[in-house]
C-alpha cells in the first residue's frame, strides 16, 4: 500500500467518524425553552414595570443564561438553564445579589416549562418553589412563581410577570 492510499483511507475513516458525532445540545429537548430567549421587559398584570431580562445561549448552545435586573436596578440575579439528557429533565440554578438561590428541575407541561425544587427559607423552614413559564399567543411569556410550605397543599404567589420582547412591539393589555 502506498502512502497516498493509507492517507486516503485514514482521511475517509476520520471523515466518517466526524459525521457520526452529533452536534452537542442540538436535540429537540435542548430547544424546548428557546421561547424565552431574547431581551424582555417584565410587567405586572396591571402594567407596572417589574424589571428587564436578557436570556442568551452560552457554552455553544448547551446553556441558557438569564440576566435579571429589577425595575429599581437594586435587585439583580442570574440563572443557568440546561437540559440534562441523562436525567431527561431541565435544570435551573438561580443566584442573586441578596444571597438568594434556587435549584429547580422539571420540564414541559403542555406548552409551558415548569420547574420546581425544595429549599429552606431564611427562617430555616422547608419550602417548595414552583415556577411556570408559558408562551402566550400574543408573543409575551408569562412567568408565574409560587411556593408552598405545606408539601403542595397550598401555594402562595411570589411573582407573576408578563414578559414583552424589547424589539419595540408592545402587546401589553
Amino acid at each position: 500500500m502506498t502512502r497516498t492510499t493509507i492517507f486516503l483511507l485514514l482521511f475517509a475513516g476520520f471523515a466518517a467518524m466526524a459525521e457520526e458525532v452529533a452536534v452537542p445540545c442540538s436535540s429537540a429537548e435542548h430547544r424546548q425553552f428557546d421561547f424565552w430567549l431574547g431581551s424582555w421587559t417584565s410587567f405586572s398584570k396591571d402594567g407596572e414595570k417589574q424589571g428587564s431580562n436578557q436570556l442568551e445561549k452560552i457554552m455553544g448552545t448547551c446553556v441558557m443564561q438569564e440576566h435579571w435586573v429589577g425595575a429599581s436596578a437594586k435587585f439583580k440575579g442570574t440563572s443557568f438553564n440546561f437540559y440534562d439528557p441523562v436525567k431527561e429533565q431541565w435544570h435551573q440554578t438561580w443566584v442573586d445579589n441578596t444571597g438568594g438561590s434556587l435549584s429547580l428541575y422539571g420540564g414541559l407541561l403542555g406548552e409551558s416549562m415548569r420547574l420546581s425544587g425544595a429549599r429552606k427559607n431564611r427562617k430555616g423552614e422547608a419550602v417548595t418553589d414552583r415556577i411556570t413559564w408559558t408562551p402566550l399567543e400574543d408573543g409575551r411569556v408569562r412567568q408565574y412563581w409560587q411556593f408552598s410550605s405545606d408539601d403542595g397543599e397550598s401555594w402562595t404567589d411570589v411573582f407573576d410577570g408578563y414578559y414583552e420582547r424589547d424589539e419595540g412591539k408592545s402587546s401589553r393589555k
